[in-house]
């Protein structure tokens, strides 16, 4: 008996073209990336340059910084992520504009973004806002596009039984997304919201200090902490810091994390409890504690049933709004507008890249081929591992109970501040540095795909995972009936983030400097590394929207077609 074809929708999804919006969006983002640009010229010759003490009497005071800039940026991005994620899976007009873009900011690298932000702020803010500001955008550049995914992917693949039965009751929009939408996501959002900390901890050393030619840039921090230890060669500090951070990731996992795991397994979709559900101590403690219970009672509750009374009746005001004449005019206007604003732009970042030789272009198309293998290595490498240990790990509650917080300590440490040691120990091997480039590469990826498949075996209901026990099946049975169909969205997902997250590591995986020398692979990555720090600005422009033209492309023909295969054909009903 085929279990699987009575788990999961067989339709074929619709297939749409490479459309105009693809070509939109990157046009707008030449005119942004160049905008930040032009105005980073203006910027001054020095942003902010702190002296960082490696004393370890220092780290608690650092490590609180990176941690209140880490909560601020996972605020952003989860507000970002319900938002645009909503958009984009209920508004297919929307959608055809959001989702490229989505596809192109996932996959900029961070030092992309680094001159964009940074230089544009401290053009028009004082030094200290724009370095505090834009590192926090530069951590959330590393944790909202997985949690936006996750979050997208669960609204398209809601059985369809439950919308009809939220219609049904007429369930207003906040009703439905507090009783429905947000439950049914939660264990992929509260897996995704620990892989994002993890990028984000990985990333530190890159937000918290940089320089662009003779600019310089340094916060005090963990990874400002890390990266001062990495280039003195100070062993001591490196430990200090690491241990540090090993500390912080406990204590998250075990005032945090752990508890919100226990709490969110009352969202799985299943008719029986699985045997060993997800537990906390300090999840039993909030629950026997008083003063939650009546914060829950007599502030959370009321202020959710008026927001959502306020919604309601907003959406039940009959007739047109007043303004909608206006608006119909208006809008046109608008486009023309905007219209105008795309042609100036692009004539203006044609110009830049007319700056750009033909030497340095064919430079970029081979650096792209080049890390396009990379990426390829690295994501196969990633998968071949991930799927049977993510299964392993969420099908076992007991290993999962120990293995979890090791994991998100493993995802979480900054392979830039380990990663000189492996350079020096490969790069006089044959191939050393392209062998330390895709293993940089993954240890940045592979845990995308790790923790989706985690939370993709959570999601399968006990009921389901019971049947298949009581049907006998043999184990390769098991996995093409109900864990591969039932993974499937989650695997895309974690596949697009680990493949944009690889592109993202190709700068430090690239371009690496061990002490006062510098050594660089055939690589896109190196040469936008390359181009920053000597300031090459057009030749910056250039090699950005050649890798996202390229990311767009692979992620339009392969990504999305295998979403919409996950949205027709295996959506759990």
């Amino acid at each position: 008996m085929n279990l699987g074809l009575h788990l999961f929708k067989t339709e074929q999804p619709h297939q749409r073209p490479f459309a105009l919006a693809d070509g939109i969006v990157l046009v707008a983002l030449a005119i942004l990336v160049y905008g930040g640009l032009r105005l980073g010229l203006r910027a001054p010759s020095r942003v902010l340059a702190s002296e960082i003490s490696l004393s370890p009497a220092a780290l608690p005071w650092y490590a609180g910084l990176s941690l209140a800039r880490m909560v601020a940026a996972y605020i952003l991005s989860l507000l970002f992520s319900l938002a645009y994620g909503y958009v984009a899976a209920y508004h297919r007009r929307a959608e055809l504009i959001l989702l490229p873009v989505l596809d192109v900011l996932q996959s900029v690298p961070i030092l992309s973004f680094l001159p964009v932000v940074l230089l544009g702020l401290s053009a028009v803010l004082s030094e200290g806002i724009a370095a505090e500001l834009a590192s926090i955008v530069l951590i959330f550049t590393s944790q909202a596009w997985n949690l936006t995914f996750s979050w997208y992917q669960s609204l398209t693949t809601i059985p369809a039984e439950l919308r009809e039965v939220s219609i049904s009751f007429g369930f207003s929009r906040g009703l439905r997304f507090r009783t429905l939408e947000l439950p049914f996501a939660a264990i992929g959002l509260i897996w995704n919201s620990m892989m994002s900390w993890a990028g984000g901890w990985f990333f530190l050393m890159a937000a918290e200090t940089f320089s662009v030619g003779a600019r310089d840039f340094r916060l005090p921090g963990l990874g400002a902490y890390l990266q001062e230890a990495a280039r003195r060669g100070d062993i001591r500090a490196i430990l200090w810091g690491l241990g540090t951070l090993v500390l912080v990731i406990v204590v998250l996992d075990q005032l945090v994390w752990r508890p919100l795991l226990a709490w969110g397994a009352r969202f799985k979709l299943e008719m029986v409890e699985g045997e060993r559900p997800p537990s906390s101590w300090f999840y039993q403690a909030v629950r026997r504690a008083r003063l939650p219970a009546w914060l829950s009672r007599s502030v959370v509750k009321p202020a959710m049933t008026r927001l959502e009374r306020g919604v309601s009746r907003r959406n039940s005001i009959a007739g047109p709004p007043r303004g909608k004449k206006n608006s119909g005019r208006l809008l046109p206007f608008l486009g023309l507008l905007a219209g105008c604003g795309l042609v100036y732009g692009s004539y203006r970042a044609l110009v830049m890249l007319f700056l750009v030789s033909p030497n340095r272009w064919r430079e970029v198309a081979t650096g792209l081929a080049f890390t396009l293998l990379r990426v390829i290595a690295a994501l196969g490498i990633a998968m071949a591992w991930t799927i049977p240990a993510g299964v392993l790990v969420g099908s076992k509650a007991r290993l999962s109970a120990w293995a979890q917080p090791v994991v998100q300590i493993l995802a979480s440490v900054p392979a830039t501040a380990l990663f000189p040691v492996f350079v020096m120990l490969l790069v006089r091997l044959p191939g050393g540095l392209n062998l330390a480039a895709v293993l940089l590469m993954l240890m940045g990826t592979q845990w995308y795909v790790l923790f989706n498949v985690v939370s993709g075996v959570s999601a399968i209901p006990q009921d389901l995972k019971y049947t298949s026990a009581l049907l006998q099946l043999r184990p390769w049975d098991r996995w093409r009936t109900l864990f591969l169909p039932a993974l499937f969205p989650y695997l895309i997902t974690g596949a697009i983030t680990a493949s944009g997250g690889a592109w993202n590591a190709s700068i430090i995986a690239e371009y690496v400097q061990l002490g006062d020398k510098t050594v660089h692979t055939p690589g896109i990555g190196s040469l936008i590394a390359q181009a920053t720090a000597g300031g090459d600005y057009p030749l910056l422009l250039a090699a950005t929207l050649s890798l996202v033209f390229a990311v767009v492309l692979i992620n339009r023909l392969i990504w999305r077609r295998l979403y919409r295969l996950a949205e027709g054909r295996y959506r759990l009903e």
